[in-house]
């Protein structure tokens, strides 16, 4: 009932009586006082004027189940929500509720991680109380050669909705990062499990700068948060609501053709080095080239020596010809 509530005062803009709260989700009116009571202690300004009844005026930068699922409107991704303030790892938490049975877009959610990790077992810097982390879980009826690029599609998503919600100019360097400034604000960690030709689940997990202040020595030269790049606190409920409603839409183009011709135009014109030089880090000999964009299986086109080639994320790494990006 609490997210009902919440979800009721978010959505209107003028007052709401607490007689139409109770007949609407059949409590009585202490119920709604006690919920009312509630909400404030945890910071949500709520005005009570007599014969007009409640008014949301403002609400706090938390995270909360009820805060999540109340202006989350999807019809798959997040409808089964797990949150934690602290956890290891959300990815972790993802694949154990997967082994479990849950569904197809359950989504984990936390404050804080105390094992997070990022690309080849790399950790995974996080702090309580700045920014998210979400795992999402996937039942693709597809080749489990064609999941990683599932991860591009997130990526697509999270660029979008930081530029929605920020007003920032979100980017993506290939193939997930996402980059403010040419500085890294999210990093993803996609993980499956499966057989030869089956997919039992994949779980894409993302973690968001958001208005974390300060960084380790080793990465603030590469790294920053949405707060440090526009000098604006982030509320982090609107922010993941947003990105999980992108992924759903984009996640439902994708399986349409289960390849990225939907949203190759989409992602290329958010290509951080589209038409730049790059520098390939690939195990067999690095070259330099040209970045072109993706093609429909997610791989990076790259000119150099007179011929394109797709070069694919796997152990492979693409820095600018100066840095990071």
């Amino acid at each position: 009932m609490k997210t009902k509530i919440l979800t009721k005062l978010t959505e209107s803009n003028n007052y709401i009586s607490g007689q139409e709260l109770c007949a609407e989700f059949g409590v009585s009116r202490t119920a709604v006082w006690k919920v009312m009571n509630q909400l404030k202690e945890e910071g949500y300004v709520i005005e009570s004027i007599p014969n007009k009844g409640y008014k949301l005026v403002s609400k706090p930068d938390i995270l909360s189940k009820n805060e999540i699922e109340s202006g989350l409107h999807t019809n798959w991704a997040g409808k089964k929500l797990y949150y934690f303030e602290e956890t290891g790892s959300t990815n972790d938490d993802a694949k154990r509720f997967a082994a479990q049975g849950d569904a197809h877009g359950t989504l984990v959610v936390s404050d804080k991680q105390n094992a997070g990790r990022g690309r080849r077992g790399r950790e995974w810097v996080s702090i309580k109380g700045d920014n998210v982390y979400f795992s999402i879980v996937l039942r693709p009826d597809m080749s489990p050669a064609k999941a990683s690029m599932l991860t591009l599609v997130m990526a697509l998503a999270v660029a979008n909705a930081i530029c929605d919600v920020t007003g920032l100019c979100a980017r993506i360097k290939w193939p997930n990062d996402i980059v403010v400034n040419r500085k890294k604000v999210c990093g993803m960690l996609t993980e499956m499990t499966a057989e030869l030709a089956y997919i039992h689940e994949v779980v894409i997990g993302v973690g968001i700068n958001i208005n974390q202040v300060d960084f380790p020595d080793e990465i603030k030269e590469t790294a920053s948060s949405l707060y440090l790049e526009s000098g604006q606190k982030i509320m982090r409920s609107k922010l993941l609501q947003s990105c999980i409603t992108y992924f759903e839409r984009y996640y439902d183009l994708f399986m349409q053709t289960q390849e990225l011709s939907g949203l190759m135009e989409e992602y290329n014109a958010m290509l951080v080095n589209l038409d730049a030089g790059v520098k390939v880090l690939d195990p067999k000999g690095e070259f330099q080239g040209i970045s072109r964009g993706i093609d429909a299986q997610g791989q990076l086109l790259v000119e150099h020596d007179g011929v394109t080639e797709a070069v694919y994320a796997g152990e492979v790494s693409v820095r600018g010809f100066y840095g990071y990006v």
